[in-house]
């Protein structure tokens, strides 16, 4: 039995993965974020064990049997966080999260200081990463920033608090801005721009590697096997990946999380800067993978759920399926930039839009007007990657609407496939990882699972979604300078 700890940004969930590639049990814990200024986004890691204490109360209620049977943990979690640690191991501040936007200032600054950071870290400097949020602290706070003696990312956080070790794995240190990423090792020049040392840094391991033991007073408390190995395990783009068993060139997935991820992976490190492209380690020993990211995905379609009382994302998704061709027509243009915008923008100060309201429009096609936006923000980013060979995966919470699914498909002009697990996809990814720690072969874990269904594109439709994803890029091009204007006038407000 192996154990899956995925830390997402709204819930942390626990998988318990049997041998047989059966999922015995899948738990999960709710998170919130904290916004106390504009374009900020916190969590206190506090609040992750928490969360952590509670899935693992439940499968001990519940699956006590299975969860002494487990051999190895494997963690998945948001990329990019921050955990600035003191020499004591005490977290300084809470954790400035991925779509944390405080930091522009800061990546200007280090682009500035190091001409050649893309080719270095495989991608450009934007808010959303690690070191410009370092940087941040550095200056706005400096008597903090003179006390870090270690900088974690959230799931290596929780290695910590799990084993006492400080590692981190190649994925999800990609995502730092401090990582040579074709070498798979920390770079000296990125983090001196920083004014850190890899002696601040975490070691490094391969995600598939043992990176610690859980502790003998945790394992006692949930009812585990003394001696439990914690494999390094991997962002959770990455995990998803290999819990959709996408190791090989060509293949990917598109995620339909808080965020919005299209992943395609690679043989070798290919950077693609210019068009916002990440290029990032996977989390398989000489693996690398291309991803474009869009920062709000399901989350704007939960805001427009809130904001216009359509209830939840059930609802809001329902309404807009009820639309027929020619309401799609003349449905309003949404631009789903609500925490600004990476792939294929780089735009932090880029802002949420809904365009070419009348009279005749009710909340229904505000609802398809979001989901449609989104749909569009996603194949933006994969005009940006290497065509994928074959189908994407569809994993993330808002792979559970087929409607949306189609419509995805239909706009991406690709198959999509639906399998069994896609739900879970980051702490599957991690509960494989964990397998391969304790000994499991590629060629056994990493299967691709069962497909549940499959959307195929409907060349009918090409027409009518070329025409309203050209309207929507041009909107985004006519506002551009606007956005800009408008973060000018509130900081200086």
């Amino acid at each position: 039995m192996y154990l899956g700890l995925d830390l997402g940004t709204s819930e942390l969930k626990a998988l318990l993965l049997a041998d047989d590639h059966r999922i015995v049990a899948l738990a999960r814990a709710p998170l919130s974020v904290s916004r106390p200024a504009p374009l900020w986004s916190e969590q206190s890691p506090s609040q992750w064990w928490e969360a952590l204490e509670a899935v693992m109360a439940e499968l001990q209620r519940h699956h006590a049997a299975a969860l002494s049977a487990v051999r190895a943990i494997g963690l998945s979690g948001q990329m990019h966080g921050a955990v600035a640690m003191d020499t004591q191991g005490r977290v300084l501040r809470p954790a400035i999260l991925w779509n944390d936007g405080r930091s522009a200032a800061q990546c200007d600054a280090l682009t500035a200081r190091v001409p050649r950071l893309a080719a270095i870290a495989g991608n450009l400097a934007m808010p959303g990463f690690t070191a410009p949020k370092l940087l941040w602290m550095r200056e706005h706070e400096p008597e903090l920033f003179a006390r870090i003696a270690c900088v974690l990312l959230p799931k290596d956080w929780l290695r910590y608090r799990l084993s006492g070790e400080l590692a981190s794995d190649m994925s999800d240190a990609s995502g730092t801005l401090w990582l040579d990423v074709g070498a798979r090792d920390w770079s000296d020049e990125l983090l001196a721009a920083c004014g850190l040392t890899r002696a601040q840094m975490p070691r490094l391991v391969e995600g598939s590697a043992t990176a610690g033991r859980l502790k003998p007073e945790l394992a006692r408390r949930w009812g585990l096997a003394p001696e439990v190995a914690i494999a390094g395990g991997a962002g959770d783009n990455a995990a998803s990946a290999v819990g959709m068993g996408l190791v090989d060139a060509g293949e990917g997935f598109v995620s339909l999380g808080t965020s919005g991820v299209i992943f395609v992976c690679g043989e070798r490190f290919e950077p693609k800067p210019e068009a916002a492209v990440h290029a990032f380690c996977h989390a398989l020993p000489g693996r690398w993978h291309q991803m474009s990211v869009m920062l709000s995905a399901s989350s704007a379609v939960s805001w427009a759920a809130r904001s216009f009382g359509l209830g939840n994302e059930a609802t809001l998704l329902a309404a807009a399926a009820t639309l027929d061709a020619e309401a799609r027509r003349r449905a309003p243009l949404f631009l789903p930039y609500l925490s600004g915008e990476r792939s294929p923008h780089n735009d932090a100060n880029a802002q949420g839009v809904l365009f070419g309201l009348t009279h005749a429009h009710g909340p229904a096609d505000i609802a398809y007007a979001v989901v449609e936006g989104v749909s569009f923000g996603l194949r933006d980013g994969l005009d940006t990657l290497a065509r994928p060979a074959g189908d994407l995966v569809l994993v993330g919470g808002g792979a559970r609407s087929a409607w949306w699914a189609q419509l995805l498909a239909d706009i991406l002009e690709l198959p999509l496939a639906l399998c069994e697990g896609s739900e879970a996809g980051g702490a599957l990814g991690a509960a494989r990882l964990a397998w391969l720690a304790d000994g499991g072969t590629q060629a056994r874990v990493c299967l691709r699972p069962a497909v549940r269904q499959r959307f195929e594109p409907a060349g009918t439709k090409a027409g009518v979604h070329a025409a309203r994803h050209a309207r929507f890029k041009a909107l985004y091009a006519s506002l551009r300078a606007c956005f800009a204007d408008d973060r000018s006038t509130q900081k200086n407000g």
